[in-house]
């Protein structure tokens, strides 16, 4: 990290104006601000996956055969895998495409703050939320639906990789296509949509034994599809195993697949992200 010094002309004492990791963490405090002040978006952020995992659990409680879990138990890790993206994907894909139309974006492009400071800031907000929703959905899940937690060292380390694995993709995901909506308007449409139909070929709503194959195989090339079942291999026990395609966690093939998104999507950022609209030139 570069650290700029401006020398004062009388005396000699030096003023060193922060980098780009000091400009992030405060950057990240401020969107953390500006977030929980918007108490609405809280409530709507955080109770969403809540509300649909009670429903859900709900309706579908009865024990899954040969599997050794319920199905409200099934719905806990897929819930906690939803609420990562939802945090991540969904959220920056909204805002970021709301600032652009707004030219937040192009005002602080035109400031001496490094860019970075900006994205590491996102980096901050998606954190700390992504990690509220994770221990709200946990607590409910362990509380209300018997969901053991990890017993072992290996299925914490688990949980920890697959949640910034996932985290990261959707993040990168999110800002990706944040420069698809024409307007901040339409944005929530364009980024909601395939979110929606994400969840329910990924096996967040809808058992995987239930889904066609042909639609399991478009999901299994997001990341939600791997989340989801990262996550059932890190709370269910080795029973539930039978219920994915594969008849398996796939621990390898989930963190691959997470980690290639992770390189995807950075270089879809890298590609596509704009600092104005496409009418502004």
């Amino acid at each position: 990290m570069t650290t700029t010094v401006v020398r004062e002309s009388r005396g000699t004492t030096d003023v060193r104006l922060p980098g780009a990791w000091g400009l992030g963490v405060r950057r990240g405090a401020l969107e953390l601000r500006q977030f929980f002040r918007q108490r609405d978006q809280v409530v709507f952020t955080f109770a969403f996956p809540v509300v649909f995992l009670f429903l859900f659990a709900s309706i579908f409680s009865d024990d899954v055969e040969g599997a050794g879990v319920t199905a409200s138990q099934l719905y806990v890790p897929a819930m906690m895998a939803a609420g990562i993206m939802s945090t991540s994907f969904q959220s920056l894909g909204v805002s970021i495409a709301i600032e652009r139309d707004e030219k937040v974006l192009r005002r602080l492009r035109g400031t001496p703050m490094p860019p970075a400071a900006y994205f590491l800031g996102k980096i901050w907000l998606v954190l700390v939320t992504g990690l509220l929703e994770t221990a709200i959905l946990l607590l409910v899940g362990t509380t209300l639906y018997d969901v053991g937690l990890p017993s072992d060292a290996g299925r914490w380390f688990g949980l920890a990789w697959v949640f910034v694995l996932g985290m990261t993709a959707c993040a990168l995901l999110g800002i990706a296509i944040s420069s698809v909506p024409k307007s901040g308007k339409s944005a929530s449409s364009v980024v909601v949509l395939p979110f929606l139909v994400l969840q329910f070929i990924s096996g967040v709503y809808i058992s995987i034994g239930t889904i066609p194959d042909w639609m399991l195989n478009i999901g299994a090339l997001f990341p939600l599809k791997w989340m989801c079942q990262g996550l059932r291999g890190v709370f269910l026990p080795e029973s539930a195993q039978v219920l994915e395609q594969a008849g398996g966690w796939e621990f390898g093939r989930v963190a691959l697949v997470l980690g290639a998104w992770c390189a995807g999507g950075l270089l879809l950022c890298l590609l596509t992200f704009r600092w104005k609209n496409r009418r502004d030139g």
